[in-house]
């Protein structure tokens, strides 16, 4: 009881971390939509901008030379939406690939200086929504090492916060959020978009396996909670009706498994060699009967709809011809960053027209190099080989955040070759804190209650 309260005594949050998991229930709240006409915008981004003049007159000065990598990306995309606001002279503007139709003595003067960006309110909005992130990188950055071992739990915390909803939506309580553009008895979590709604949970799946067996003998008791939660995230994304969200589900499970394995073989070292792989074997059965129980109960409506659904109806794979073709159109500037939807209006042709539009090419790369051209297709192409090296190092190591932060990623850059998470306030501060785990910040924390390296060895405490 004794060390108990000691370890209790230990912990004592400074003000960045306070404000970082404020704005994580926050962002839960009002951040779960992409849509830049949703209220809970408004709150999102004050939200942001609250923390950030809170911490820069009463928190740790941030050391964003910690997490240099998630600094660089995150400014070099300000300057890239600032960039394409800056007026350009007629001459330069007429010349840019797909502005011809834009050019008529009838409606707008030929001496008219424009903006790069086609549509120059939509990159203000994406301009203005990179206060999140921007938030999120200076609250982590400010925190002592010992604290940054917390930022999972507290990911963790807000992940269950939104699977207690959703499991309430499951059960038939209609909760909807104001906040967002969410639809009547979806089972959401409080986040519009299911394939959003299904990845956060993923990341729950990453998060919990290292939760439970990373913290020597505290993991006799996590253990057993973290199986049950892991099983509950299960049944909530197949609940959910994302298709997307199995694939990712079973990524997830798997890397889970893998950052976790030192920690469950260091708490099982004193049973039979056997002992590892039953438990193994027993947790991917007991996973695989509570699935099978879902589908047959009707329950896992993702599993119904790929059953179901047409491919070739779907929007995705409609609409890809046209997004292709307006690439060629734009390339190599772009629309504008943020401008896909009324762009798209145009190019639409009559056999896609129906009641419901199509407000994103539901797959970000695309989109990135469609409205940001070349300057957008470089900047993705070195987040990418950033994050593949980074990772190449992460997993030769021994700590588990740059290894958390590296599947987190891979899970978000998954998630977005078929949607738009990272559009998402919520997704975006979790992208930013993702990479600045995968960054190497918060390798030198030593607090045990927190997520810091892949075991504690029950006996002695020692760090693998």
């Amino acid at each position: 009881m004794a060390i108990s309260r000691q370890r209790r005594a230990r912990f004592s949050p400074d003000l960045s971390f306070v404000l970082l998991t404020a704005l994580l229930a926050i962002l839960l709240l009002t951040g779960g939509a992409s849509r830049e006409d949703v209220s809970g915008q408004i709150l999102s981004r004050g939200a942001a901008w609250i923390a950030i003049v809170v911490a820069a007159l009463f928190a740790r000065r941030p050391r964003i030379a910690e997490a240099k990598g998630a600094a660089l990306l995150l400014g070099a995309l300000i300057l890239l939406c600032v960039a394409q606001l800056i007026p350009l002279p007629p001459s330069i503007w007429h010349a840019l690939p797909g502005r011809a139709a834009f050019i008529d003595p009838l409606i707008s003067p030929p001496y008219l200086w424009r903006p790069w960006s086609l549509v120059p309110g939509a990159t203000v909005n994406a301009l203005f929504s990179l206060v999140v992130p921007l938030a999120v990188l200076v609250l982590a950055s400010g925190m002592r090492e010992k604290q940054k071992s917390w930022i999972p739990v507290a990911v963790l915390a807000i992940i269950a916060l939104s699977l207690l909803v959703g499991l309430l939506q499951f059960t038939g309580a209609g909760i909807v959020n104001p906040f967002v553009n969410g639809t009547p008895g979806a089972v959401d979590g409080m986040i519009a978009n299911r394939n959003h709604f299904a990845l956060f949970l993923a990341i729950g799946l990453l998060i919990a396996p290292v939760w439970g067996v990373g913290a020597g003998n505290a993991s006799r008791l996590r253990a057993p909670i973290a199986l049950g939660f892991v099983l509950l995230l299960v049944l909530t994304i197949l609940a959910s009706g994302s298709r997307a969200g199995i694939a990712l589900g079973v990524v997830a499970l798997a890397l889970g498994f893998a950052m976790s394995r030192r920690g469950m073989k260091s708490a099982l070292r004193r049973y039979p060699r056997w002992t590892f792989p039953a438990i193994g074997a027993g947790i991917v059965a007991l996973i695989a009967m509570f699935v099978l129980a879902s589908f047959a109960t009707g329950r896992a409506v993702s599993i119904d709809r790929i059953v179901s659904d047409d491919a070739g109806a779907d929007m995705r794979v409609r609409g890809l011809p046209i997004v292709l073709a307006m690439i060629h159109t734009y390339f190599p500037f772009g629309s504008g960053i943020g401008s896909f939807d009324p762009i798209f209006r145009m190019h639409e042709p009559f056999a896609l027209l129906k009641p419901t539009y199509f407000n994103h090419a539901h797959n970000d790369f695309l989109e990135i190099v469609l409205t940001a051209g070349l300057p957008g297709l470089l900047l993705l192409v070195a987040a990418i080989t950033w994050w593949g090296w980074r990772s190449l190092a992460a997993w030769q190591g021994e700590s588990v955040l740059p290894k958390l932060g590296s599947s987190t990623l891979l899970l978000i850059l998954l998630a977005s070759a078929v949607d738009y998470p990272a559009r998402t306030p919520i997704i975006m501060a979790i992208t930013t804190i993702a990479a600045i785990w995968l960054g190497g910040a918060g390798r030198g924390g030593e607090d045990e209650d927190g997520i810091t390296s892949e075991a504690s060895l029950p006996s002695t405490g020692r760090k693998l």
